[in-house]
């Protein structure tokens, strides 16, 4: 690979001479940045009074416009393209020598100039797959990849690499390991510059499959599935603009952290959740203790709600006689229960089944009718649906549900729930989810989150959930089974990207694993990848975290670090909390953000010395700015963040603020594995025994 070639930002005007490559380059990111400029004024100069039939039109219109607009936004710090590929022929024509090459600038979206001619590829057209695919054992045609290192948003470095060339091709690219270990302050950013091979395969998989996505701390699971998304937007913009898409992530914080990715890519209109906002039927006010969560999070629970909504049928047992005029058509009990059994042999959910059942009793008295020689139409048949006769049968023997009075039902009337979990729960789990108390209303009842999960499940039992194109689910290894049963409901004719580490499982109904949260999920046909090489976490850091491994997730391949900076890792043996103060006030002398993680009991104190000590800090969610580079984060929130630095509170208190060992040590993993660049470890406590073992390894 050749040398990285840089010139300093600022001063004279740089020369576009033949022998200045990087001037070359600089005056086509400004041409390139003129010609988005330009793209960009004619869509704000379009004139659309004219153009639609009425105001609803006009409207819908006026935001695709506005959206075309933010979507050609030329954000100053981020540079417009990122690499370079010349073709040794041109793409898609026949291998026969002499064909004429091009030469393609790869960014984040595309760009073309006043005559229609790109400027810049998306990088994730197909003619761009090289830039990340290409290799000296399989070049695609490739004859110089070139990627490009920025400050800000000024082009200061490039770096060539010839693919015909094998010492050049097997060499690492400096650009790309300072890209992957630049510091940085604010959201999660996108890592189109730096999408690794394996990643990009999972990234341009197709939209019919789901995938499951194993990834270790800072494998780039998350960016993977976001990336995906945009791929996705791009290769089947059209069908996914009716269908629609989902971001589900595990908390607020997360999705505050990752949402500025995709808008950065160009799309605009992907939704973003939690599993407790889908389900948000009812308001959440209580909460379960582990075992009660844990039963009521058990996929027997959807059998045990399947067989309580379905127990509202009853068969009839007297005639349905509808008079038309003088005439009398009598449907008996026996015709009326086949109809009734029919139905329910279908297996349709309970709302449509009670919508057919008028239509199917006004077919059998057109039957009548026209054997006696009438010729009713369908309005006869609507109107014989609509008989009082026909709508007091349809109330007596399918009658209407209410979700949440049927949850409600099942736990607090203890007769009702044994009837209908009989066969699939044991008396003691039917004790651990009752209700102590007698509650009044739906509105008046606490309901906690696993409850509300519940009503989803009853509400898709009676009507169908709306599904979407496409879902992508991060952290997915917290899921009950019946919160999986409910991320699936939103994607029955879509698929999904399913994100997540089996060692990093914190709640006690945690996924065993992927297969059987796929089959949760409702996609037994998804395919499960596993992604090992680790980006963003040092070596010594992972190494360490990863001693705790055969403890929490025995047989799970730990991640390897590639790396090339070390970064720092220390532990610290402290005597008060001004230590940990002091170690914070030590890494924030570096640049880029610092976390200080501790057990969700020892926030407020630490919070305290902060703040005696007159460092500014931080909640998990909110943007760090250069003048607050602190944040103070609370163990259970750590999850999917990451911060350039790290210091690790009290691994002990971590590990004891969780109701059994596997899963505080599983929390302490989490933690441990939040650094880019550096981790300080900081106790007075002693550590837990799994982590003593890095003394003798050198590391402690």
């Amino acid at each position: 690979m050749s040398p990285t070639h840089s010139r300093p930002t600022g001063g004279t005007p740089l020369s576009t001479s033949a022998d200045d490559p990087l001037a070359r380059e600089r005056s086509h990111l400004a041409g390139s940045r003129a010609a988005l400029r330009a793209m960009r004024e004619d869509v704000e100069s379009l004139d659309i009074s004219d153009v639609t039939a009425n105001w609803v039109n006009a409207e819908v219109l006026a935001r695709q416009i506005d959206e075309r607009i933010k979507a050609l936004a030329d954000l100053s710090d981020t540079p417009l393209f990122f690499g370079r590929l010349d073709y040794l022929r041109s793409p898609g024509a026949d291998r026969a020598e002499g064909a004429e090459g091009e030469r393609f600038y790869i960014g984040r979206r595309h760009v073309h100039d006043a005559g229609g001619d790109p400027m810049v590829i998306d990088w994730r057209a197909p003619v761009s797959q090289p830039f990340y695919r290409a290799s000296k054992k399989d070049p695609m045609d490739i004859g110089l990849r070139r990627r490009f290192g920025y400050t800000g948003g000024d082009l200061t470095a490039y770096e060539d690499e010839h693919l015909s060339d094998p010492a050049e091709a097997a060499a690492t690219s400096k650009l790309l390991q300072q890209e992957i270990e630049r510091p940085r302050v604010g959201p999660m950013r996108d890592i189109v510059a730096t999408i690794q091979p394996e990643q990009d395969e999972i990234v341009r998989s197709g939209l019919s499959g789901t995938v499951c996505v194993q990834g270790g701390p800072g494998t780039g699971k998350t960016a993977v599935g976001l990336h995906r998304v945009a791929y996705l937007l791009y290769a089947h913009r059209e069908r996914l603009a009716r269908t629609g898409t989902l971001v589900i992530g595990p908390n607020k914080s997360f999705l505050h952290y990752i949402e500025q990715v995709l808008p950065a890519l160009g799309e605009l209109t992907v939704r973003q959740g939690t599993v407790d906002d889908l389900v948000a039927h009812v308001e959440v006010r209580g909460t379960d203790d582990a075992t009660a969560a844990i039963v009521k999070g058990d996929a027997r629970m959807a059998d045990v709600l399947k067989k309580a909504v379905y127990a509202h049928v009853t068969m009839p047992t007297e005639p349905v006689v509808v008079v038309r005029g003088s005439r009398r058509w009598r449907v008996p009990a026996y015709e009326l229960e086949e109809i009734v059994r029919e139905l329910l042999a279908r297996d349709i959910r309970y709302g449509a089944a009670r919508e057919a059942l008028p239509q199917r009793i006004a077919h059998a008295v057109l039957v009548q009718m026209e054997r006696s020689g009438e010729a009713p139409d369908d309005r006869v048949q609507d109107a014989v649906a609509r008989n009082s006769a026909v709508k007091a049968a349809v109330r007596d023997v399918w009658p209407p549900v209410d979700p949440g009075k049927l949850v409600l039902r099942l736990l607090t009337d203890a007769d009702f729930l044994a009837e209908h979990a009989e066969g699939i729960l044991d008396e003691d789990e039917q004790k651990t989810i009752l209700w102590a108390k007698p509650v009044r209303s739906v509105k008046s009842a606490k309901w906690s989150a696993a409850d509300a999960v519940l009503i989803d499940e009853a509400t898709d039992l009676v009507q169908r959930t709306h599904s979407l194109g496409h879902v992508v689910l991060d952290e997915a290894q917290d899921l009950s089974p019946m919160q999986y049963r409910a991320v699936g409901r939103r994607c029955t004719t879509g698929s999904a990207t399913v994100l997540g580490d089996l060692a990093q499982g914190t709640t006690p109904w945690a996924t065993r694993s992927w297969e059987e949260a796929l089959a949760h999920l409702g996609k037994t046909d998804g395919v499960v990848e596993e992604l090992t090489a680790g980006f963003r976490v040092p070596t010594d850091v992972i190494t360490y975290a990863s001693l705790l491994l055969p403890h929490i997730a025995p047989g799970l391949t730990p991640v390897a670090s590639v790396r090339e900076n070390p970064g720092s890792f220390e532990v610290r043996t402290i005597a008060d909390t001004g230590q940990v103060v002091a170690a914070c006030a030590e890494l924030l002398r570096n640049e880029g953000s610092t976390g200080l993680i501790a057990a969700d009991a020892r926030v407020p104190a630490l919070a305290e010395a902060l703040t005696a000590a007159g460092i500014g800090y931080l909640a998990p969610g909110e943007e760090t700015t250069r003048e607050t580079r602190l944040t103070l984060v609370p163990a259970s929130l750590a999850k999917g963040l990451e911060y350039d630095y790290v210091v690790l509170d009290e691994p002990r208190a971590v590990v004891d603020g969780e109701p059994d060992e596997r899963t505080g040590l599983r929390r302490l993993y989490v933690a441990l594995t939040r650094a880019v660049s550096g981790l300080i470890v900081t106790h007075t406590a002693p550590l837990p025994d799994q982590l003593t073992r890095s003394r003798d390894q050198g590391l402690g």
